[in-house]
């Protein structure tokens, strides 16, 4: 019997489309999910092939997780992008009239949507864009399939896997070395297409999922420019359950290139007598970008390299003969925007943006500024502002304190450029006036006053300097953790509020206060308010005071329980 059986009113009680929508318990269904994913977790260890298919049949045949899965494309970035049958779930209704859609039983995919996007190198990239549906579909089928994933992943595959990032595959490359007997070669590899020519074959002969569904998927081909096509090799980007495929594509391929070399006892001429020779082969990917680190130049050429080649080919890849080299770490290479690189002069490894990153990141500032030639320069500030948070969280945690300044000194001359352009008769003393203050005792700050509507006060506006950006170390996920295994949920719990509290306090050091005050918890829920979930801010009063909270978003059209806040 399916235990998530809808529960949501008396029996007696008629409700509407939106009601029934508002009245479902979101935590019970994602606890219902949660503990379905830790017995999948548990049988998979286990070699219980059959109990974790009848458990992933549960689980995508569930209320709660065609619940969920509704839940999880009505609120994502793309709720708003339609696939070609233009339907987007907006309304509540909608999304309970959703969740009945999402069967098994007479299921047939439609066609994708293919866009194209710009590449940095010029050239273009296929996006293909599922419909509400299809999205549901394969979130609903995720959610059964990732615990898999994640039990049976390589250590340290970083891309598109729950709680881990681009600083994490970071943080492993600088650790791997930076230690006193540190491999010095470094193989960069760039997959050709990856996702745009996996083989239908072998995802359909490994992935452990339902074989029917998961080939109507790779086959329901897709629309551009009003001409259907038919796709007989790869999976979609775009598609939701897409990157998890192709990361399941690659696994295995850090076991194979560390298994090739193995380590040995050397003899030599002392009193011991022999010594242990480490093979220094390490592996470290995010989705198709990997780097394999090995102790000679001949080892990655002779035996890694005919190795990846010969594990891609049976999956129908290849690796980009235009991206993929050898490179020696006192050259330093470039992965994910960082460049890895150990100086001669000091022997210090350090992990910096890359040139390519900052030069991007300077053209993004500069055509910013100047297609706002006429706007206010407050108008600019709050622009740039929003802007340059994002950049700098990305890079505080290497080495990038001189990079920071070298892009505030690009900025500077832009907005220089800017105000001369707007003021060509004036000289270079009423510029600096007018728009560079001096601010807590530094000179040439681009600031500007306003005065505030209400209450008539007047505020310096200042843009934000890159340079004052605290460097921060960066703490790696632990890689045997597994997000989907109940024993590890206080490590990643921990983890999660440590990031929320360093998010709020980026933003406003108040609401990481009225976080804490609140116990970290969602008022009208009583759930954990943390990264994973999207929260907002509502003014409430209690006792007659007015109360600024945070909440989930979804729990915004909640009623509010002032009991639920701290008296502390």
């Amino acid at each position: 019997m399916n235990k998530s059986k809808e529960k949501c009113a008396p029996e007696n009680m008629v409700l509407s489309d939106t009601e029934r929508w508002k009245s479902i318990d979101r935590h019970k269904a994602e606890e219902y999910v949660r503990k379905l994913q830790a017995r999948i977790v548990k049988a998979q260890r286990e070699g219980r092939h059959g109990k974790v298919k009848s458990l992933q049949w549960l689980l995508t045949h569930s209320f709660y997780g065609r619940y969920l899965a509704v839940v999880w494309v009505t609120t994502n970035k793309g709720k708003n992008t339609a696939g070609v049958d233009h339907v987007r779930w907006s309304s509540d209704a909608a999304k309970v009239k959703a969740i009945d859609t999402l069967k098994r039983r007479g299921y047939q995919p439609m066609p994708l949507r293919r866009v194209e996007i710009p590449k940095k190198n010029g050239k273009k990239r296929p996006l293909g864009i599922p419909t509400m549906k299809d999205r549901a579909m394969q979130a609903l089928y995720l959610m059964a399939l990732d615990p898999i994933a994640e039990t049976t992943g390589d250590q340290h595959s970083y891309g598109f896997r729950k709680y881990r990032s681009c600083q994490d595959a970071i943080a492993q490359c600088h650790n791997v070395l930076s230690r006193d007997v540190a491999p010095k070669w470094i193989l960069e590899g760039d997959i050709k297409g990856c996702f745009d020519h996996i083989s239908h074959e072998w995802l359909l002969n490994n992935i452990p999922m339902d074989k029917e569904v998961l080939r109507k998927w790779l086959k329901s081909g897709y629309v551009f420019n009003g001409s259907l096509f038919p796709t007989e090799e790869g999976t979609p980007q775009g598609g939701i359950i897409s990157p998890t495929l192709a990361n399941m594509t690659l696994d295995g391929l850090q076991s194979l290139v560390q298994k090739a070399v193995k380590p040995y006892w050397q003899p030599v001429p002392t009193a011991y007598g022999r010594k242990w020779i480490e093979s220094k082969i390490n592996l470290v990917r995010y989705a198709d970008d990997f780097i394999v680190t090995a102790k000679d130049k001949e080892t990655i050429e002779n035996v890694i390299l005919p190795l990846i080649r010969q594990f891609m080919a049976e999956r129908g890849l290849m690796l980009s003969e235009e991206k993929t080299k050898i490179t020696h770490i006192g050259e330093g290479f470039d992965f994910l925007g960082f460049n890895i690189r150990e100086y001669k002069s000091n022997g210090k490894l350090l992990t910096k943006p890359s040139k390519d990153a900052m030069k991007q990141f300077c053209d993004k500032v500069r055509t910013k500024i100047k297609s706002n030639k006429s706007a206010k320069a407050s108008s600019l500030i709050r622009m740039l502002n929003h802007m340059i948070p994002g950049w700098t969280n990305y890079y505080r945690y290497g080495a990038s304190s001189k990079a920071f300044s070298r892009v505030d000194y690009e900025v500077y001359k832009t907005l220089w450029q800017w105000a001369k352009r707007r003021h060509p008769k004036k000289g270079m003393h009423w510029i600096k006036d007018r728009y560079f203050k001096q601010l807590h005792g530094r000179e040439w700050c681009f600031a500007t006053i306003t005065k505030n509507k209400k209450s008539g006060k007047e505020t310096t506006l200042s843009l934000k300097r890159l340079a004052d950006t605290p460097i921060l170390k960066y703490v790696r996920v632990r890689t045997n953790t597994n997000p989907y295994d109940p024993a590890d949920a206080p490590y990643y719990a921990r983890r999660k509020s440590k990031n929320t509290e360093n998010q709020l306090r980026e933003i406003d050091d108040l609401l990481r206060m009225i976080w804490i005050h609140q116990e970290m918890r969602c008022p009208i829920c009583g759930e954990i308010i943390d990264d994973e979930r999207r929260w907002t801010t509502i003014k409430e009063t209690v006792n007659g005071k007015p109360f600024k909270i945070l909440i989930h978003s979804s729990c915004k059209n909640k009623k509010f329980n002032p009991d639920n806040i701290s008296r502390k």
